[in-house]
């Protein structure tokens, strides 16, 4: 589970390349804005990307085909939504209260059926024809992610751009390609709260605090954000700060503010809102999530998985069964599926509602692909790149729509069919970046953001 010490703490250890937090800021400052875009008519300040790392089945959650032969269409019946004509899941009812607010894009397609290729190009925008499978490793010849290219035309503040909750994806000693900055270096790579279990790799942009408080044991036993208290307690005493160079001062500002401290700490929410939220690793990263939007952060990344007791990653929307005991229809039906991604997706919509968040935050929800029409000898189904459906609401994304659609058995894209780049790009135009925006690599070339078109008819 997703706790304050496991948030705080792996963020004070020494991460990937020997990075540290005002290297990052150092670095930063060197690579700003080289070329930063036009600007958009987008509104949205933030960005949650809830990503169903493994493929969710279409055709049991949000474009069910309940006329469509035995074997093919869902064991699950549809229920009606607040927006008439509709349907979703029956183990979504939390889901179905907000589809008002949600645009149902149900055409996104791509022609790989292997994960590695597949979370490459959804979050990337890039297909990489090298990537091994399936073993891939990230490396800094790899397409910025996402979040590393929001990062990119982010000015720097006191929290950081991009973050990963609760780790990135990665298992059997590899974390994924196309899950942090690649050619951008290490100053956009998100900021990882851990590292890809089942790897040796650290967590990404790790923060060195002065030497004499940034011993192990004490973060160990006071963790970080007491350990930053005392730091900044001793500095003020010393008045060391003064002697600091500017860009140790602006990390020591980032993990000092209240705003990061308020941030890390769930604890502080009303018990009732985390129980609203789900109790649970899925729930407190969705409940954190929106803590770091609400405190500065531009782009959160949820790498949705499931660590078995033994430690294992389980990538668990990937639903061919069987798994644990359950067939492939019953996965889905399990903690780590469909009750939690409800019940946290209806908590967070709940709340950005409420509050006047909507407006100000696109929620963005789609995986690597879909899958297969045809249940298999397990009732689960198999990788299919052809078609998935995505799910975007607030950030001036128009509720109540579905763009798009799916053939009689939710198998092909029967209009407007929509590529993982132009589902980026729509990401990227409610952020306010244009999607011809150039970046520079490490030779300073020029290389456009993504090579796809916003959906402005969703907004």
């Amino acid at each position: 589970m997703l706790h304050r010490r496991d948030a705080m703490l792996r963020l004070g250890r020494v991460g990937l390349g020997g990075l540290t937090l005002p290297s990052l800021l150092q670095s930063q400052s060197l690579s700003a804005a080289i070329s930063p875009g036009r600007a958009t008519t987008g509104k949205a300040k933030s960005c949650i990307l809830i990503y169903l790392w493994g493929g969710p089945p279409q055709q049991d959650m949000w474009d069910m085909k309940p006329d469509s032969p035995v074997g093919i269409r869902s064991l699950f019946q549809p229920i009606p939504t607040v927006v008439p004509g509709i349907d979703v899941c029956e183990h979504m009812p939390n889901f179905a209260r907000h589809t008002d607010k949600v645009a149902l894009v149900r055409s996104l397609t791509h022609d790989s059926n292997n994960h590695e290729p597949s979370v490459y190009r959804t979050l990337t925008g890039h297909i990489n024809n090298t990537l091994a499978v399936p073993r891939n490793q990230r490396s800094r010849r790899d397409f910025p992610n996402i979040g590393s290219v929001v990062s990119y035309f982010t000015p720097t503040g006191e929290m950081p751009a991009t973050v990963t909750i609760p780790r990135p994806i990665g298992h059997d000693g590899s974390t994924y390609a196309g899950t942090y900055a690649g050619f951008l270096g290490g100053q956009h790579d998100p900021m990882e709260v851990a590292a890809a279990e089942e790897t040796t790799e650290k967590p990404t942009h790790p923060v060195i605090l002065p030497p004499e408080i940034a011993e192990t044991r004490l973060l160990a036993r006071q963790g970080l954000l007491k350990t930053i208290e005392q730091a900044e307690r001793q500095l003020e005493k010393s008045r060391s700060l003064g002697d600091l160079n500017s860009y140790r001062q602006q990390a020591f500002s980032m993990l000092s503010s209240p705003e990061a401290k308020r941030a890390f700490r769930i604890e502080l929410e009303d018990p009732k809102t985390r129980d609203r939220y789900g109790r649970n690793e899925w729930g407190e990263a969705i409940l954190l999530a929106r803590r770091m939007v609400e405190a500065g952060v531009k782009l959160v990344t949820i790498s949705w998985m499931y660590i078995q007791k033994g430690g294992n990653v389980a990538n668990v929307w990937d639903n061919h069964g069987p798994f644990e005991g359950h067939n492939g229809t019953d996965m889905l039906k399990q903690t780590y599926c469909l009750p939690s991604l409800d019940q946290g997706y209806g908590a967070l919509m709940d709340d950005l509602a409420s509050c006047g968040l909507l407006e100000d935050t696109l929620v963005a929800m789609w995986g690597e692909f879909g899958r297969t029409p045809k249940l298999n000898p397990a009732t689960g189904r198999d990788h299919w790149g052809a078609v998935q459906t995505a799910c975007l609401a607030g950030g001036g994304i128009r509720g109540g729509q579905v763009f798009g659609s799916s053939d009689k058995d939710a198998a092909f894209p029967t209009s407007n069919p929509v590529s993982p780049e132009d589902m980026l790009a729509t990401v990227y135009h409610a952020l306010g970046i244009d999607s011809e925006a150039m970046m520079r690599d490490p030779f300073g070339r020029p290389i456009r953001v993504v090579e796809g078109n916003p959906i402005t008819a969703l907004f």
